[in-house]
């Protein structure tokens, strides 16, 4: 083999490994979108995310909020029933209340025929609140599965560590607390488990298993919503 063609296929190599880097280097972030090419996204969440634990309106809303904002229109719902999803193609389930069963089928149904969501399940939430166990306006303890993740193919399991601990996606890597992890055979994971992506009929549903990543008041968390607007950006252009 010549000395051009070695330098071709040198050339070529280069080039593709530059294009992979480019692709998912870790330097490349998501950025605002246009006000007018903000897709919707419709969210459904039991932590503070649009108000503070006290739903105060001076207490404005969150900075994981604030980040979804400038890439789409953030519109709340309470229950992710067939109503509530009608017209919609995107959903971001943050660590929901449990779901009754009727409700389960219609959001199912709902992926199955073309929706996608984002589904950030905790097995052990250590989102501080103020508020005693058991009020109704306290996020829930752990992420209440009553089968859908079965249903998709899923298994979540407790939290691999207490305390601080670093987790990510194959492409970004985040600090946060306690995170479960998952198993499946249909789902392609990433980041040993911490994220499951599933083709679900003509929909697609992406499981992380931890939502105390989107508290970023830690200084040293200030990265983690990289990660949730990237899993959101995977889901928003297929």
């Amino acid at each position: 083999m010549n000395r051009q063609v070695l330098g071709a296929i040198g050339g070529l190599l280069g080039l593709a490994a530059l294009a992979a880097w480019a692709i998912a280097g870790p330097d490349k972030k998501l950025g605002p979108r246009p006000q007018a090419e903000r897709p919707s996204l419709a969210l459904l969440t039991s932590l503070p995310l649009m108000f503070g634990e006290s739903f105060d309106l001076d207490s404005g809303g969150s900075p994981a909020l604030s980040r979804l904002e400038q890439r789409y229109n953030v519109q709340p719902i309470g229950v992710a029933d067939a109503a509530s999803l009608s017209g919609r193609k995107l959903l971001l389930m943050a660590h929901p209340r449990a779901q009754p069963a009727e409700v389960l089928v219609e959001l199912d149904r709902w992926v199955r025929g073309g929706g996608r969501v984002l589904l950030l399940a905790d097995p052990k939430l250590d989102w501080p609140s103020e508020r005693p166990l058991g009020d109704i306006l306290r996020p829930p303890p752990a992420f209440a599965d009553t089968g859908l993740l079965n249903h998709w193919g899923l298994n979540l399991s407790g939290a691999v560590s207490d305390g601080p601990v670093r987790a990510g996606n194959g492409k970004l890597v985040i600090m946060t607390s306690a995170p479960g992890r998952l198993a499946s055979r249909r789902c392609e994971l990433a980041g040993e488990g911490f994220v499951a992506r599933c083709r679900i009929g003509r929909g697609q549903a992406t499981v992380i298993a931890d939502a105390d990543f989107l508290n970023v008041d830690d200084e040293s968390r200030q990265n983690n919503l990289d990660l949730l607007i990237d899993e959101l950006a995977r889901l928003d252009s297929r």
